[in-house]
C-alpha cells in the first residue's frame, strides 16, 4: 500500500484554493463589474446572479477541501497526536474552516435576500442607496462585512495547510517529537 496521500492533499489544497480565489475574485471583480452596470435597479440583480453561478463550483470546492482535510487528518492521526505543534495547527485549521463555512452560508442567504427584491435601486452589489429599502440594505451591508472577511478567513486556511506541510519535514517531525517526549517526561 502507497504511503503517498497525493490525491487526498490534492482535494485539500485544491479546494481550499478555489474556495480562497472565487471569493476573492467575487468580492472585487464581480460586485466591482456590478457596481458599474448602467442601471441602478439592475446591479443587485446582477451580482447575485454571478454569485449563484459560482455557488455550485464553489460548493465543490469546499466539498473538496473538507473531504481532503478529513483524509489528511486520518493520514497523520498518530503524528497530530504526538507531534508538538500539530495538534494546535488543526484545531486552529479547523475552527478557521467551520468559521469560513458558516461565513460562507450565511453569505448565500444574504446574498438571495439582496436579490429577492423588484430592482430595488442600490449604489453596487454591497452598497445600498437613500431609497434602498431598509431589509435590503442591511442584507447588503453585513454582504460587505462577509465579503471582505470571507477571503481572509479562507487565505488562512490555506497559510495553515502550508504550515502543516512544513511540520511534515524530518527535522521539523524530530524536532516536534523531541519536545512531545520532554513534556512526558516526569
Amino acid at each position: 500500500m502507497s504511503s503517498r496521500n497525493t490525491v487526498i492533499r490534492s482535494l485539500h489544497d485544491l479546494g481550499a484554493a478555489a474556495w480562497f480565489g472565487g471569493t476573492l475574485m467575487g468580492a472585487i471583480g464581480l460586485n466591482g463589474a456590478a457596481d458599474s452596470v448602467r442601471d441602478p435597479k439592475d446591479r443587485a440583480r446582477v451580482a447575485a446572479t454571478g454569485w449563484a453561478k459560482w455557488a455550485p463550483a464553489n460548493a465543490v470546492a469546499i466539498g473538496a477541501h473538507v473531504i481532503g482535510g478529513a483524509g489528511i487528518l486520518a493520514a497523520n492521526r498518530d503524528r497530530a497526536a504526538h507531534q508538538a505543534g500539530v495538534r494546535a495547527n488543526t484545531v486552529t485549521k479547523l475552527v478557521v474552516t467551520g468559521a469560513a463555512l458558516a461565513a460562507t452560508a450565511y453569505s448565500g442567504v444574504l446574498g438571495a435576500k439582496t436579490a429577492q427584491g423588484d430592482g430595488e435601486h442600490v449604489e453596487g452589489a454591497t452598497e445600498p442607496s437613500a431609497s434602498t429599502p431598509k431589509d435590503v440594505a442591511a442584507a447588503q451591508k453585513q454582504l460587505k462585512y462577509l465579503q471582505a472577511v470571507l477571503p481572509v478567513l479562507t487565505g488562512v486556511i490555506v497559510v495553515l495547510g502550508a504550515q502543516q506541510g512544513e511540520q511534515q519535514r524530518p527535522s521539523q517531525i524530530l524536532s516536534g517529537l523531541a519536545t512531545t517526549l520532554t513534556r512526558r517526561t516526569p
